[in-house]
């Protein structure tokens, strides 16, 4: 009797133990994702960040935790979701979407870290002192390049030359203008006109074809833009219904039907994302961490579309393209 009774004490004990060592164990970090898009959307990229976390050492739901915050394209819901990281006392904020997620956060927060992804100058925009020292609480991954808006409109006169060529761009989006004159510069230079069509909204996206079209514009260039690639099957139909030979500044409006895009790799991007952020959580500062730039990009053609458009691809430029698909 002794010797069952000692035996269940020490079966007893033995999962007791444990508990109490559960409980002493640290939480886990938690990671603030804040995105000025949607969950659908960006799942591809998402993926990509947890990519640089695995390579980095940390797998989400083991020891990591992250908290997505999307503001489903209504940058007006940013201070809110910003502020409830805060609250919640995440360990890093994890910023993408463009600039308002960051700047959001960084109104939010002046001790939390924060890794951001943005298409615009971070220096001009305010973020940090420079690229290489940051000198705050703010580092992160440009994918902003100026030449790619002149790039652009060369690869589009590989396939026509209209005297006329429009841009799409946001006018809330601080990167947009650069872009507009560097394509403004490279019209010039061809002796083409430019025409700026302005959309700060779905319902503008609409204005801006009638714009297109009544100015006989001969082919669109469409710029790098989170609130763009929310609307890019609207963007892409668009252009389809109305035979408009078009190059997108991301791949994501191939992969919906577009023609071809040329720009950086956004889930590079996305995966650098992910190992800034896991090294800030290993402890590093992001004063220390200097702000990565773009070292690759991609060309990508969707060749159903082109036959739909009549559009001839000469050797030399399929050879260009890092990816063709049908």
């Amino acid at each position: 009797m002794s010797t069952r009774r000692e035996l269940i004490t020490l079966v007893g004990g033995a999962v007791a133990w444990p508990v109490t060592g559960w409980a002493q164990q640290p939480a886990m970090p938690v990671i603030g994702f804040l995105n000025a898009g949607s969950a659908l959307q960006w799942a591809h990229l998402v993926a990509s960040f947890r990519t640089g976390l695995k390579e980095t050492g940390y797998i989400e739901g083991q020891n990591v935790l992250i908290e997505y915050r999307w503001a489903e394209g209504q940058h007006n819901r940013l201070p809110e979701l910003a502020a409830d990281l805060v609250r919640r006392q995440v360990t890093v904020i994890a910023s993408g979407g463009g600039i308002p997620p960051v700047l959001a956060a960084k109104a939010a927060t002046n001790t939390i870290p924060i890794v951001f992804t943005s298409g615009s100058d971070p220096v001009a925009s305010g973020l940090v002192t420079s690229l290489n020292r940051p000198e705050s609480n703010i580092t992160g991954v440009v994918s902003f390049v100026r030449v790619t808006g002149s790039k652009r409109l060369s690869l589009l006169r590989e396939l026509v030359q209209p005297a006329t060529v429009a841009t799409l761009t946001n006018p809330g989006n601080p990167g947009g203008d650069a872009e507009v004159d560097d394509m403004q510069h490279a019209a010039n230079i061809y002796g083409q006109r430019l025409l700026v069509l302005k959309a700060t909204s779905e319902t503008d996206i609409d204005a801006a074809f009638t714009a297109l079209l009544e100015q006989r514009a001969g082919g669109l260039l469409v710029q790098s833009d989170s609130s763009f690639v929310n609307w890019r099957e609207k963007i892409v139909a668009l252009a389809a219904r109305h035979a408009v030979v078009a190059i997108y500044g991301q791949r994501e409006f191939v992969d919906v039907g577009g023609l071809m895009s040329y720009g950086v790799s956004y889930p590079e991007i996305y995966r650098q994302l992910g190992v800034y952020t896991a090294r800030v959580l290993k402890g590093e500062k992001p004063a220390d961490l200097p702000v990565l730039q773009p070292t690759k990009f991609e060309f990508v053609l969707n060749l159903k579309a082109a036959k739909v458009l009549g559009v001839k691809i000469s050797d030399n430029l399929l050879s260009l393209f890092d990816e063709v698909v049908e």
